[in-house]
């Protein structure tokens, strides 16, 4: 009998967050084209979006960080399989200790490695190059959830706990950015993303319900489900900001 796989090991995943096949090839060619010679990617969990920013650049260098080394090393197995080895390095640590200057940065669902989401904006901002870009994406509140929504997320959740889109925008003009493309995830984005993170488990507990960690896993699977189901599916939503950095620092 096997033991179950690691709970939100994301293996029937792309991407570890609500975004889909179409929209990462687009973002990654509109990134690209602006002809970036480094890309920095902070929490770049499996690499996937950067490699694809990679392939779309073919002279362009890219960094990695993450501090899950499972994560980095399945990111350094997918660079290797599309033979992008030689053009990034993934490295297993704190964003903080392994920041780099470049002419695109990419924080996905990683603002936390500086705080907050203002942190976040205000630290990346020195890091990007003159005429540079910035790929920048988050939880939003889609509308604001209520009292019984709030309970059924993650505890502790409350309605500071992520910005409105116009919210996260203002933040990103005030750290120094230009907004250059504001959009968010659909339905179908999230609801893939919610059941593909527990997709394995779920088919492991069809096949091995007599285990003896089958009981904890049932009850993490359905407190999960109950969290997005209930809590938020309707209310929180996936901002996918791309912002520019002038070219003379008095431009803004």
């Amino acid at each position: 009998m096997t033991n179950p796989p690691g709970f939100g090991s994301g293996s029937r995943l792309t991407f570890m967050s609500p975004l889909s096949d179409r929209r990462a090839d687009r973002l990654a060619a509109e990134l690209a084209a602006h002809e970036p010679a480094t890309v920095f990617d902070i929490g770049c969990g499996w690499g996937e979006l950067l490699l694809r920013v990679l392939d779309a650049a073919p002279r362009a260098r890219g960094i990695g960080v993450d501090a899950f080394g499972p994560d980095v090393e399945r990111a350094r197995g997918n660079a290797a399989d599309r033979g992008l080895a030689d053009r990034v390095t993934f490295l297993e640590g704190q964003a903080k200790d392994h920041l780099s200057a470049a002419d695109l940065v990419i924080n996905s669902g990683a603002y936390q490695a500086f705080g907050s989401i203002p942190d976040a904006l205000r630290a990346i901002r020195p890091l990007v190059n003159p005429g540079g870009r910035v790929l920048f994406a988050c939880e939003i509140w889609d509308r604001t959830p209520t009292a019984e929504e709030l309970a059924e997320m993650w505890p502790g959740t409350t309605t500071d706990t992520c910005l409105h889109l116009p919210d996260l925008v203002d933040q990103a003009v005030a750290a120094g950015f230009r907004p250059l493309n504001v959009e968010m995830s659909t339905r179908g984005e999230w609801d893939w993303f919610e059941a593909g993170f527990a997709a394995s488990s779920e088919e492991w507990l069809l096949a091995n319900g007599d285990h003896d960690e089958a009981d904890a896993l049932r009850a993490r699977l359905d407190a999960q489900r109950r969290r997005w189901l209930r809590g938020s599916r309707d209310t929180m939503g996936y901002a996918y900001l791309t912002l520019g950095v002038p070219t003379h620092p008095t431009a803004i």
